[in-house]
């Protein structure tokens, strides 16, 4: 690969990890405007590249001897805020984030394969210095986690009604964090500290703050980075002319530590405490995924409904994280508890070849909160639970086409242990260039 190619494809790699903000839990409502637009329907429909982000076999019904090259673009908008009684409340300011994506398949005989970069997901706010989340400290609170996939499909049409497909994908993920919390509250997260920083710590059980911060000012990686890799099988069988039957599992991931530099990250507490080192998220993973789904064609009207299983309680049972001490020595390390349940998603869509041209669709996408309401964070508010969305296909040539696809998502309200109100609503966008050759 040239040079140059390579440089473009860092680049994209690297725009991708803009923090998705969470829908399905942390994953998207749908990918690709196509399935999106079905309300995030994928597991039996053709719905080009993003098929690699979901049931790679899917891959097998595009028409022998063609390729396909998808260029995308999705704006995720949500809008988050939280209150505690008797104080005013807090808007987050990330209200607009924006995520390229590219995919190529080609087919030649009974073989599928390309390449493709995809936003998996994420979550995350941003809060002013002068919130109550704050605690009096004088500077902003805000998380962005983001995760992305460089994926490597291959389908095989193993007999004209059975497709088999999978995935080798290379992960990484991306942080930033800046936290705010009473001496106290943070001494409840410590289970374990050691050298100096360690003798410290309980003089800081009676600061009015304390902060752990690591962020950069990259809108498209974080300050805490890991890598490492998953993959994904699945299969497509026609069961009759009109009805097809798909499914996929994606494995978890196996991601190193989230690491930051030596001083990328620093502790803070008022009265003058301040040090910086380096902070570690220690074993976070992307949950493995079981998914079911089903399409029904009958002329120009598609049917399609999934069924997906996210094993969230496998990755999410506590945030941990250790903070190593660059100028007076020693760690601690801290636990945010999470316990996340697994969530049952379901998508169900629809699709209307108004004319060769035109193609409208619909969809509604339901998940429970996978989070207990006592342990909702307001920086990890991965509440919403309902997708109503549509989608547009227009064919203007043989060669290109553009479908776009929008989700609205109804307010969520939840209240935490600490009495912290969170509301969350999204209104989200996506767009896509297809060239078929």
């Amino acid at each position: 690969m040239r040079p140059t190619a390579l440089a473009a494809l860092a680049a994209l790699c690297a725009a991708v990890t803009a923090p998705a903000r969470a829908t399905n839990g942390m994953n998207m409502e749908g990918y690709g405007p196509v399935s999106t637009g079905m309300g995030g329907a994928s597991q039996a429909i053709d719905h080009g590249t993003a098929a690699m982000a979901q049931n790679p076999a899917t891959l097998g019904l595009m028409a022998a001897g063609s390729a396909r090259l998808d260029l995308a673009l999705g704006r995720l908008g949500p809008k988050v805020s939280s209150s505690v009684p008797g104080m005013p409340g807090a808007d987050s300011s990330g209200t607009a984030y924006y995520m390229p994506a590219l995919g190529y398949v080609r087919r030649q005989g009974a073989l599928s394969w390309g390449l493709g970069v995809f936003a998996q997901g994420g979550m995350g706010t941003d809060y002013d210095a002068d919130s109550f989340l704050a605690m009096g400290s004088g500077q902003p609170v805000r998380s962005e986690l983001g995760v992305g996939r460089l994926l490597l499909p291959l389908a095989w049409q193993a007999t004209p009604e059975l497709s088999l497909g999978g995935s080798l994908d290379f992960v990484w993920a991306t942080l930033d964090m800046r936290m705010a919390a009473s001496g106290a509250q943070l001494g409840g997260l410590v289970t374990g500290a050691s050298g100096n920083l360690g003798m410290a710590l309980p003089a800081l059980a009676s600061a009015p703050w304390a902060r752990i911060d690591f962020s950069n000012s990259s809108d498209f990686s974080g300050a805490a980075r890991a890598t490492g890799w998953a993959a994904k099988l699945g299969a497509v069988w026609r069961a009759t002319p009109e009805l097809t039957l798909g499914a996929s599992y994606q494995s978890e991931t196996s991601l190193g530590d989230m690491k930051t530099s030596a001083a990328g990250a620093s502790m803070s507490a008022a009265g003058g405490f301040a040090d910086s080192g380096r902070l570690t998220v220690v074993d976070f993973q992307w949950p493995a995924t079981a998914a079911l789904g089903l399409a029904w064609q009958r002329g120009p009207v598609l049917l399609a409904a999934d069924v997906k299983r996210i094993e969230w309680s496998g990755v999410m049972k506590d945030f941990r994280m250790r903070y190593d001490s660059g100028g007076m020595g020693g760690s601690v390390s801290f636990v945010l508890p999470q316990n996340w349940k697994n969530q049952t998603v379901l998508n169900l869509g629809a699709a209307l070849a108004v004319s060769p041209a035109l193609t409208l669709r619909a969809g509604y996408n339901h998940a429970g909160n996978p989070i207990p309401d006592a342990d909702v964070h307001p920086l990890f508010p991965a509440t919403v639970k309902t997708h109503y969305t549509l989608g547009l296909g227009w064919q203007p040539s043989g060669a290109g086409e553009f479908n776009v696809a929008l989700t609205i998502t109804p307010k969520a309200t939840v209240t935490n242990g600490q009495g912290v109100q969170v509301t969350h609503r999204q209104t989200n966008l996506q767009l896509m260039y297809s060239l078929r050759f």
